[in-house]
């Protein structure tokens, strides 16, 4: 097992805003049944940032960006091409906790092989504990700059990243282009959410943020260049902020008789890409 699998079973794990380019457009069918919906009109808005979806940008960035401590869960779905055309949806499961201003763990349970992923303020741990393999780095002494460090060793990344960041809107404050509120729904995240949409660099992006706690419940992102506008969605619940959490909570397992590997992208020059972990097909059997 080289250390260029451990990450890509890593990669599988946390993917989520990873354009898939393969497979080409999907081709659309101009028949309509009769029985279908109507579908709803798209709100009106104005190019440019609406100051009322500027503003639970803003709040809900508060809301994390003082939270000392956060656990919560993300489900990750997004889409891959499939050889009848409409795309197959894959998902994964985060546990994740967090402890300002340097401490972070991921649990990722599946689909897929199970990775786990901790940053203690000194170093951060990749371990895939069915593989007996595990990763380690010194690490600088913040969860932004960690995380960029895990991304540049290996190509970890976190779909939630914007979550768990020191401030959520000052990193997408330089990239907003459109920005707008579309109304409130009551059926996401069994709360009443405030729905805004916005484009982020290439992104398209619309959320659900809790009107009244002001936290993220789902996250619809699609690529704009990307010709098959393939779908990536990010849902978020069982938000606890500001609890107690052990020390212990960030420190690895016991590794012993685990391998130690080092980190390597799959992307490097030497590497073949890709590899699907062996129960999960990235390919449609039809």
């Amino acid at each position: 097992m080289t250390c260029r699998k451990l990450a890509s079973y890593l990669i599988f794990a946390m993917l989520c805003l990873c354009v898939a380019t393969s497979g080409g457009a999907q081709q659309k069918n101009p028949a309509r049944s009769a029985s279908r919906p109507q579908q709803a009109s798209a709100p009106d808005f104005e190019p440019g940032l609406d100051p009322r979806a500027i503003d639970i940008l803003k709040a809900a960035s508060a809301r994390l960006a003082a939270a000392k401590t956060m656990t919560f869960t993300a489900i990750v779905s997004y889409e891959n091409p499939s050889r009848l055309g409409p795309p197959l949806i894959y998902s994964t499961k985060s546990e994740v906790t967090m402890q300002r201003p340097d401490k972070l763990r991921v649990i990722t349970l599946g689909d897929g092989p199970r990775s786990e992923f901790y940053y203690d303020g000194k170093t951060i741990t990749a371990l895939a504990p069915a593989e007996k393999l595990f990763s380690v780095a010194d690490a600088p002494p913040t969860i932004d700059a960690a995380l960029e460090k895990a991304y540049d060793l290996g190509e970890i990344y976190f779909p939630f990243t914007d979550v768990v960041v020191a401030d959520p809107y000052k990193d997408i404050a330089s990239r907003l282009k459109i920005a707008f509120y579309i109304g409130q729904s009551s059926v996401v995240g069994d709360t009443t959410t405030d729905m805004i949409a916005y484009v982020v660099g290439d992104v398209f992006v619309q959320a659900w943020i809790g009107a009244e706690d002001k936290l993220p419940r789902r996250i619809y992102a699609v690529y704009l260049n990307d010709p098959a506008r393939l779908r990536h969605v990010l849902a978020l619940s069982n938000w606890t902020l500001d609890a107690p959490v052990p020390a212990q909570a960030f420190q690895p397992p016991n590794l012993a008789g685990a391998a130690r590997i080092a980190f390597e992208r799959p992307d490097a020059s030497n590497a073949r890409g890709f590899i699907p972990p062996p129960n999960v097909t990235h390919s449609d059997p039809h």
